[in-house]
């Protein structure tokens, strides 16, 4: 069996599946001539998809109980956009660090094609989605103490983890942008943002139109400490002229209808 690429394997496997009703982890390999750990992350993204279920050494079709269950809504347009603009700014070999949040996250497929990154997260979400990535970046977490606002870890834990080391991007969102002051949160938890922004040379927020303009009281990172903001078209040139006169870059990602 002639080596494929990872879409053409994971198609296979399904061809498999439905024809075999279960696969193992070991004949895979030795079919496609890869290793089980990536066999491991085809499975894991499969099932992610909803196109089937893991099983120890391999795994099954999805049962019809599930099946008939709703299926979870995927990425929106706006977000997809948004990171496939994020990730642009990404080189190979980049030292990274990825703030908790959907926006952030939806980056992560992404960056499969990017050889040699060092990539810190805060996020377990993150983390895991991470792990499945073919390329294997190397991941390292912050630790600290769990907030289950966020769903991220925080604290001075975390803090001092970050500060011994340096970072080439930080990629970060927000609840929201106040165009006078910054980016804001309803966390009130927002030391461990600061201190990202501070070991990183370059910052950059990535936030959905609907964000602008909310009404909240704390104060995540302010535009001086801010480099890049990326959002998607749904911002006019009024509100994006008023951000860019704070020294930020803002690039407006087109969004595909």
């Amino acid at each position: 069996m002639i080596k494929r690429n990872t879409q053409q394997r994971r198609h296979a496997i399904i061809s498999l599946l439905n024809e075999q009703g279960e696969v193992s982890v070991e004949d895979l390999s030795q079919r496609f001539e890869t290793s089980e750990v990536t066999i491991r992350k085809d499975l894991a993204e499969l099932e992610r998809s909803g196109v089937l279920l893991r099983r120890y050494g391999g795994a099954i079709p999805l049962p019809s109980e599930i099946l008939a269950e709703e299926v979870p809504a995927k990425v929106s347009k706006r977000k997809l956009a948004i990171a496939q603009a994020a990730v642009q700014h990404i080189r190979d070999h980049n030292r990274i660090i990825i703030d908790s949040g959907s926006t952030t996250g939806a980056m992560i497929p992404l960056l499969a094609t990017k050889r040699g990154l060092v990539v810190m997260t805060n996020s377990l979400t993150v983390a895991q989605a991470l792990r499945e990535l073919e390329n294997e970046p190397t991941l390292l977490m912050t630790g600290g103490t769990w907030d289950p606002h966020s769903e991220a870890f925080q604290g001075q834990v975390a803090e001092q983890v970050l500060r011994s080391y340096d970072f080439d991007q930080l990629f970060v969102g927000a609840d929201g942008v106040d165009p006078s002051r910054g980016t804001t949160t309803f966390n009130e938890l927002v030391g461990l943002s600061r201190v990202m922004a501070e070991v990183a040379r370059e910052v950059i927020v990535m936030v959905d139109s609907e964000k602008f303009g909310r009404r909240i009281p704390n104060l995540e990172l302010p535009w001086d400490a801010i480099d890049t903001l990326i959002t998607d078209d749904g911002i006019g040139a009024e509100l994006k002229q008023q951000i860019e006169q704070h020294g930020v870059q803002v690039i407006c990602a087109q969004v595909n209808t």
